[in-house]
């Protein structure tokens, strides 16, 4: 019996010898195949790290990237503009040894000179400090009057989205304000209020509501179309829940835009107003009411609206500079 199972068992040299044969191919087969399957995955590999090296990389976070336009070009100018001039007004009693309301004796309508950098009015007042305190006001009113405007108009752009007769109403409001012209309701206004820094915040405020109200209504109505919207309403999400998760992130971004094309519009229209004498007015300093003042005496000391007409250009030109640079960024993205 031993004779017939042992000859059925391999030898030990013979189980040596399959064991070194076993990852060789068979006999009679190229290796050509094996060979293909091994360099393959390597050389795939190889081509997609390759291609991914020479794919350019986009921004895909539009906040990251908008940052990114504010740090060189058109966004740093605008940026350093609007930074300078703020910190000389910050800085004025740095910068003067006067008050905005302080008369020199003596310095009537005197020229530019190293005491008086843009010279004196015809009150003995040192434009120069008059202009430093007026960039104060003016900025604050556009820094205060534009967010409560883009405020009050996205509550009512989202509101037009929630309900169709809510979208009507809202829709003949914003046609309503923008039927006048801002210049033609700050004179109504005024006849009603009085001049004053208050009623140009109450037009730039007004002046506001439609644009962003618009802007944010178009802007919820495309978004909420998207497959990500529908799958949270088909899960059962509450309609205030999915604007504050879903569809405010998606919209919020292109308003920094608008935000800074507001600004310049704000110290344009601050200045204008201010410049017909329904603004903010004397003896309170302000761009525009220096500007109004100098055309008195443009001949005893023409620096005296120079100045002013430079800061109020300097000014919108900077938040000029930002919305081209954040609309770039958005464009690229």
């Amino acid at each position: 019996m031993s004779d017939l199972i042992a000859p059925t068992q391999p030898s030990t040299d013979t189980a040596s010898e399959l064991r070194r044969n076993a990852g060789r191919p068979l006999a009679g087969t190229t290796t050509k195949l094996s060979t293909t399957t091994a360099t393959e995955p390597s050389t795939e590999a190889g081509a997609g790290d390759n291609a991914a090296a020479e794919t350019p990389v986009r921004e895909s976070n539009p906040r990251r990237s908008g940052l990114r336009a504010l740090a060189h070009g058109q966004g740093l100018a605008g940026l350093l503009l609007i930074a300078v001039i703020t910190l000389a007004a910050l800085a004025a009693g740095v910068l003067t040894n006067y008050g905005p309301l302080e008369q020199i004796p003596g310095a009537n309508l005197l020229g530019p000179s190293g005491e008086h950098w843009l010279g004196t009015d015809h009150l003995n007042r040192d434009v120069f400090t008059r202009m430093l305190y007026g960039i104060r006001v003016d900025l604050l009113i556009a820094f205060l009057a534009v967010p409560a405007g883009a405020a009050l108009g996205s509550v009512v752009g989202l509101a037009a989205t929630v309900h169709p007769v809510a979208d009507v109403v809202a829709q003949r409001v914003f046609d309503l304000i923008l039927a006048f012209p801002a210049l033609i309701f700050a004179i109504a206004l005024t006849a009603v209020t009085g001049p004053g820094a208050h009623a140009v915040a109450i037009v730039i405020i007004a002046a506001e509501i439609p644009i962003f109200g618009r802007q944010i209504r178009t802007a919820v109505l495309a978004v909420r179309e998207q497959p990500f919207v529908e799958a949270a309403t088909v899960i059962g999400a509450s309609t205030g829940w999915t604007l504050r998760k879903h569809v405010l992130p998606n919209v919020i971004e292109p308003l920094g835009v608008q935000l800074a094309l507001s600004l310049s519009l704000a110290v344009f229209v601050d200045s204008a107003m201010s410049f017909i004498g329904i603004g903010v007015r004397p003896p309170d300093p302000s761009l525009g009411s220096i500007i109004a003042e100098s055309t008195r005496n443009l001949d005893a000391n023409p620096a005296m609206a120079v100045g002013p007409l430079l800061v109020v250009s300097a000014l919108t030109l900077g938040f000029l500079l930002i919305a081209q640079a954040l609309g770039r960024a958005r464009r690229a993205i």
